[in-house]
């Protein structure tokens, strides 16, 4: 007999919605049907609401607990909860995993990152590695990090820690003969290099000019060279933050000419555009300073038809909690030296759902197939990302009659600004369980510090 179970709600999956119950037992599935039989079970009415597998966020930069702030972690974990996300991963930004030798290592980043996260998430979560051009030899240690269930691993194209082509495609090698997968922000640092120093050169220094340095044309051509190193190398590759509909293009050719290549997008590429930075203050505009840059109306629309064919495969949110009293703090420095970051965690499956199911931009199978199983499935995550006997619960209760105005003070991230101030949202999280156990309820978080797994991956 099942010791919970959730009853009356549409239960969405990326196949089908079907009014069912769904009974659980040991924080698993159990089974998926009309009438579950609940003698001794406890019981959720989920009549009206949706139910949903939690929302799997593989892309964030939420900060390590330090003696100074020891909550962002958790914070940020809880943040996650409220958003109906019930697993995260998070990359270790170039900077941590300082071995005892005193040099850069990834091995030594993912103890690190394991110390420092041990009893502090209330969600599950996960690490996807950064491949710096600072680490002694990171492909050297790519078996044992694999191994050690980190099976993705992310690296730039551009910054000073970026790898050069060639370093890029021997890490495309070294995943596909060990069973990982490379994540790659691309930007050609040339042109970008290029047009910054054309900027200041002209004294153009405030925040709006970060956008103008950045053009879509030089995310395109990195995203064509990626690809076509993937294609080389045999390689599956992710890129992240696609922002343009030039680098989709470049997607899409790869996915034609059969390279294993997966694309994420993000919401703010979906619903906000670079006339911001033409209308609003600076205070306004240093907190849309992300990399890349917001686009064109034209290509947010591109952005929405690709995810409707397929050609993008992934949401994901690019959380970065930076705080207008801290990162992004007034008078501003030159354009440059602006923390490249905005928060999200909580906001993700709200905003694809108003955006793009109730503006009839995607099904609603659609909208789970790339918030939840689709990420579980590209990132390893074989128990989580979709509702069915014998996977994780990790369920989202979702209100699709809620009406409400998104603002930063109901938010619980721990950034002090959200960039979707004001946004009219339908829908809303009510209940939110991680293996079976409630982390949010009726809107209350209930969960526990601590009670979130670190989940060890494989491909």
């Amino acid at each position: 007999m099942p010791d919970l179970v959730i009853t009356g709600g549409t239960v969405v999956s990326a196949a089908r919605s079907v009014v069912a119950d769904v009974a659980i037992t040991d924080g698993r599935i159990q089974a998926v049907r009309r009438d579950v039989a609940r003698r001794g079970a406890e019981t959720i009415d989920a009549a009206g609401l949706l139910v949903l597998p939690g929302c799997v966020d593989v892309h964030t930069h939420t900060r390590l607990p330090t003696p100074e702030e020891p909550d962002r972690f958790f914070a940020d974990s809880v943040a996650a909860a409220f958003g109906g996300t019930t697993t995260f991963l998070a990359f270790n930004n170039p900077g941590t995993g300082i071995s005892e030798a005193g040099t850069r290592s990834l091995l030594a980043g993912l103890r690190e990152f394991r110390q420092r996260t041990k009893g502090e998430s209330a969600v599950d979560f996960g690490l996807s590695a950064v491949l710096s051009g600072e680490q002694k030899n990171p492909l050297a240690e790519l078996p044992r990090l694999i191994r050690a269930g980190v099976p993705t691993f992310k690296a730039f194209m551009v910054y000073d820690f970026r790898l050069s082509d060639a370093q890029l495609f021997a890490a495309m090698q070294a995943a596909a003969r060990y069973g990982g997968m490379l994540e790659i922000h691309c930007e050609n640092a040339t042109i970008i290099d290029a047009l910054v120093a054309r900027e200041i050169r002209s004294r153009h220094t405030a925040c709006r000019y970060h956008a103008a340095s950045r053009p879509a044309y030089a995310e395109a051509e990195a995203t064509h060279r990626a690809v076509a190193l993937a294609r080389a190398a045999g390689a599956s590759i992710y890129i992240v933050h696609l922002s343009c509909a030039e680098a989709l293009a470049a997607v899409e050719a790869g996915k034609r000419a059969g390279v294993s290549v997966h694309a994420e997008t993000c919401p703010q590429y979906l619903t906000l555009t670079d006339q911001l930075y033409a209308e609003e203050s600076e205070a306004e505009v240093i907190k849309r300073v992300i990399s890349p840059p917001l686009r064109s109306a034209a290509d947010t629309s591109a952005l929405w038809a690709g995810l409707a064919t397929g050609a993008l495969d992934v949401v994901a949110s690019d959380h970065v909690p930076d705080r207008c009293a801290v990162e992004k703090r007034l008078p501003a420095p030159r354009f440059d030296r602006i923390s490249n970051g905005a928060p999200g965690i909580e906001t993700l499956l709200t905003i694809l759902y108003s955006e793009g199911f109730a503006k009839g931009r995607l099904s609603l199978e659609r909208m789970v197939d790339v918030l939840a199983t689709t990420p579980a499935r590209l990132f390893g995550l074989a128990s989580k990302g979709t509702i069915e006997p014998g996977r994780d619960a990790d369920l989202v209760l979702f209100d699709p009659a809620a009406r409400r105005v998104l603002r930063q003070d109901d938010l619980h991230h721990t950034s002090d600004f959200t960039p979707f101030e004001e946004m009219d949202l339908a829908g809303a999280v009510r209940t939110v369980l991680v293996r079976g156990r409630p982390v949010i309820r009726d809107g209350d978080f209930v969960g526990q510090r601590g009670s979130g797994a670190f989940v060890e991956r494989a491909l």
